[in-house]
Order: structure tokens, then C-alpha cells, then sequence
């Protein structure tokens, strides 16, 4: 759509420029440094980083309901840049031109309201974020765009002419990383590291269909992400995994995207998401805090971050309801379906531990919450999910786990709406369905499965009679069906 057909009142507003001071900032020792270098810890203290705009407060002058305009009407724009996440191009790399923005359809992911069985079951009216319907199949895709888009900005302002891109993995993130560093082509180059046997077939083959070079090791998640990160400072490569700050920045989209796909009111609204390394749910926390800051909306939604029992850090950390008293212990993971959750030392734990307290104070009250769910209820419920009309992966039977949990504990009430994460494409975990319905899952998994959720292929062979002659194969094998399905057979009249 032509901007000229576009209200005079936002037509200046439409196509962003480049204004936006962005800064590293360390959370523990305050230490800011410029964006033109690849940080990803401290130089001073080791710790992690956000990212910042020195300049945000020009965003409060603009007033809410402008801002609702400007990205209720940048849906129209046929422009690529502000096509994907950058629809909210103030918010997220605001000194990123538009000519740098890789785009390759990802953001802007459907939210489906769960049908009146599942509602009815769950007692909470909830829908699912499909974010297994970005490029690669999860919601990975947000902050890569947001990534190599930085990296993409900065080959072009000539400070680096080879990049190798690295990450470590649970499956989802080798995906989006080694996709967009092919899209960009010579000047990037992609190496991802696994843990050997824990990840599904359908993941391992993503990278390697993208071109990357990948490794895989004994071990979990945790054991790479340590080996990605003695790379990351002792040679020169992109750490692409969520301690990368713009990794965050760009997964803050999912928070703007709700809140624009519920007019802005984010009033008696949860919003449900999967833990793992820790790095969604602080984007999800900082998203909601900054376009609250700046007057786009003017309620903190309830944020719960679920996590299986077999890989809890986070859930264990605030189980103590005394702040002084609390201890993070990074522990062993255990095997999980919910293979994203199978982490035991998230990387932005002190992320989740700052922003945590800043959500709530801003609320003013407790605005965010954990519970813990069982191996058993996450692919209980991914499967009922699956019956009923979604394409949740085993990360949305989490959230949806996680959701009744927190009903059941009265951390919300029927008079809220959930939208709870479903991270990834279902196809990625298909063979953890087969193994349910194999009843192949080994003990430490702790599955059993149940009878009414499983499902086989009924194999119908014809008579001896019907084997040679097709009309009476045809009449044969459909009487067979029929008769399995029990149907009547029409009436006919003269």
C-alpha cells in the first residue's frame, strides 16, 4: 500500500529511521559498552549483558494510541525490513538501517483459541502461540533475525569481512542459527555443537541441510554450551546462543506481537512460557516492561515461566518465597521430551533474576511466577493438544502442563485469558509421539503411556478371493473399513 493513501497524522511515522543509542549493559557491575563490538559477557565482571537505548525516552513522548496506529498500519507496508519482528523496529534495533534487516518470514506467528473441549478441561479460557510456524519451525527464528541482522549491519559498515557464527543447541537453535547464516552467504559461515543422541532426527538434519558444519559431543546442553563458550573467548566467532543480547532483544517481539493481537489490552491476561536456557522468558519480560514504559500498554500481564521436574533450577530458586534467602544451584538435567527444557545452568538466569524484580515492581505486586510440571503431564498434554486441533510440540504440552498446574494452585482464575508458548513446529518431536504410542520410552523419562492417547495404523488386507480382480479388491477392503468404523449403510429409495 502506497503511504500517501496512509492518515496524515502517522504517515512521518511509517518508515522508521535509524535513532536508537543501543548499548550493552552489565547487570551486575553497570558497566556499559558499545554496540559496534561483539560482547556477549563483561570485559570487567564476567556477567551477562542487555541491551539498551540511551535514547528510549523519545519513545514515551509518542502517545499510546499514535503507536497503536503505527503498527496496526505498518501491517500494510510492502516493505520487507518491517515485514517480520522489525514492525516494532523502535523497540528492537533501532540503529540497525533498514537495508540490514535480514527477513525471512519470521514474527507474526498465529494465535489459535483452543477449542471449548480443551477450555473446558483446562477450566481457563487459553490460546496457543504458534511459534513453530516461523522459517525454521520455532520461535529460535526471532532472535537470529534480530542477530544476524546486528552481524549483517556491521559486515556492511566494513568492520568484519568473515564471520563464523557458533552455537550450542538442544536442536532448535543450530536450526535458525546455520538458516539465516546461509542466507547471508560467504561472509558468514555456521558451526553448531549437540549433544550426542539428544537431539530428534528431524532436528540434526536442519543444520546440515542448511550447510553448517556440526558437532556433536557426549554429553547434555550444558556440557556444549560450555565448550561454545571457551570458543566465543579465546577465538573469533559470533556466539549465537541467547547469552548473545540481541538474541534477546529480537525474542521480545513475541511480548509486542500479543499485545497487538489483543488490541493493547493486556488487562486479566497470563501469558505461559517454557523456560529452558532462560532467555525467552527474560525477552518476554523486558518486551512487556518496555512497551509498558512507554505508555503502549497500561497492564502488566501475568507472566508464568514452567519447567519440568526433570531439569528445574529456575522453579527450585523461587520455590524459596524469601528473596535473601534464595540460592541459584545449577544441577543435572534428566532426560526430558520437552528437549529445550533439558538445561540445568541457564545462561540468563541473572537476567530472569533482575528483571523478575523489576516486572513486579513495576506492577506493584507479584506479576511473575513458576511452577513445575512432570514428563508425564507434558506429553499428556501435548497430545490431547494434537487431538483437538493444534500443532503443539512437546514445549507447548509444557506450557499447557503448566498452565493447569498453575490453575490448580490458584495462581490464576477462570476470569483470565492464557496465551501459552508453543515453541516449535510438532513435526520436530514426532518420534516422541511414536515412542509414546510404541510404549518405547526408556525409565528414566518416567512416561507411561495411556491408552486413550495412543494411536496405530490399522492394516486392512483383501481376501484371497479379491486379490485379482480390483472391482471386488475395492468392494472387499471397503466393506472391511466399514465394518471396522462400524458404519450403516445408506437407504436408498424408490
Amino acid at each position: 500500500m502506497n503511504t500517501a493513501n496512509f492518515p496524515e497524522k502517522i504517515r512521518e511515522y511509517l518508515i522508521p529511521k535509524p535513532e536508537g543509542k543501543l548499548v550493552f549493559r552489565c547487570l551486575n557491575c553497570q558497566s556499559v559498552y558499545n554496540t559496534d563490538e561483539l560482547f556477549y559477557t563483561c570485559p570487567k565482571c564476567g556477567e551477562v549483558l542487555l541491551i539498551y537505548d540511551e535514547n528510549f525516552d523519545r519513545l514515551k513522548n509518542t502517545p499510546s494510541a499514535l503507536w497503536h496506529d503505527v503498527f496496526d498500519y505498518r501491517k500494510m507496508l510492502n516493505i520487507k525490513a518491517l515485514k517480520g519482528i522489525y514492525r516494532y523496529y523502535e523497540f528492537l534495533g533501532s540503529m540497525i538501517p533498514l537495508d540490514s534487516i535480514i527477513y525471512l518470514g519470521e514474527g507474526h506467528t498465529p494465535v489459535i483459541e483452543a477449542n471449548s473441549y480443551m477450555q473446558n478441561i483446562a477450566q481457563i479460557r487459553f490460546f496457543f502461540k504458534n511459534d513453530g510456524q516461523n522459517p525454521s519451525a520455532s520461535f529460535k527464528d526471532r532472535g537470529m533475525a534480530s542477530a544476524f541482522s546486528y552481524i549483517n549491519f556491521l559486515i556492511k559498515k566494513g568492520k568484519f569481512k568473515n564471520i563464523l557464527a557458533i552455537c550450542a543447541s538442544t536442536g532448535d537453535t543450530s536450526a535458525a542459527a546455520a538458516l539465516y547464516a546461509s542466507y547471508i552467504g560467504d561472509a558468514v559461515k555456521s558451526a553448531v555443537l549437540l549433544p550426542y543422541k539428544k537431539v530428534t532426527p528431524q532436528q540434526l538434519l536442519q543444520p546440515l541441510g542448511s550447510g553448517a558444519k556440526v558437532f556433536e559431543i557426549p554429553g547434555l546442553f550444558d556440557d556444549c554450551m560450555k565448550v561454545v563458550e571457551n570458543l566465543s573467548k579465546n577465538y573469533n566467532v559470533a556466539l549465537l546462543n541467547s547469552k548473545n543480547a540481541w538474541r534477546i532483544l529480537g525474542q521480545e517481539s513475541y511480548s509486542y506481537e500479543i499485545a497487538q493481537e489483543f488490541n493493547y489490552n493486556l488487562k486479566n491476561k497470563v501469558v505461559v512460557i517454557p523456560i529452558g536456557n532462560a532467555g525467552n522468558i527474560t525477552a518476554v519480560m523486558n518486551g512487556f516492561i518496555k512497551f509498558y514504559e512507554a505508555g503502549i500498554i497500561d497492564n502488566l500481564p501475568k507472566i508464568i515461566g514452567v519447567q519440568s521436574e526433570h531439569a528445574d533450577p529456575v522453579y527450585r530458586y523461587y520455590a524459596e518465597s524469601d528473596p535473601v534467602k534464595r540460592r541459584f544451584i545449577p544441577l543435572k538435567a534428566r532426560a526430558s521430551v520437552a528437549q529445550a527444557a533439558m538445561i540445568g545452568n541457564p545462561v540468563s538466569m541473572p537476567r530472569v533474576i533482575h528483571l523478575e524484580a523489576l516486572y513486579n515492581k513495576l506492577a506493584g505486586k507479584q506479576k511473575v511466577f513458576f511452577v513445575q510440571t512432570s514428563e508425564q503431564d507434558i506429553i499428556d498434554w501435548q497430545l490431547m493438544a494434537n487431538r483437538n486441533g493444534h500443532i503443539a510440540c512437546t514445549h507447548g504440552g509444557e506450557t499447557l502442563a503448566g498452565l493447569v498446574k498453575a490453575k490448580k494452585e490458584k495462581i490464576v482464575n477462570e476470569t483470565e485469558t492464557a496465551i501459552i508458548d508453543s515453541t516449535a513446529h510438532a513435526l520436530k518431536f514426532s518420534v516422541f509421539t511414536d515412542t509414546y504410542f510404541q510404549n518405547n520410552f526408556s525409565k528414566e523419562f518416567e512416561i507411561t503411556p495411556k491408552s486413550e492417547l495412543c494411536n496405530a495404523p490399522i492394516l486392512i488386507e483383501p481376501s484371497t478371493a479379491a486379490e485379482n480382480r480390483f472391482e471386488e479388491f475395492v468392494k472387499d477392503i471397503s466393506d472391511k473399513i466399514a465394518a471396522n468404523l462400524k458404519l450403516k449403510k445408506k437407504q436408498f429409495y424408490t
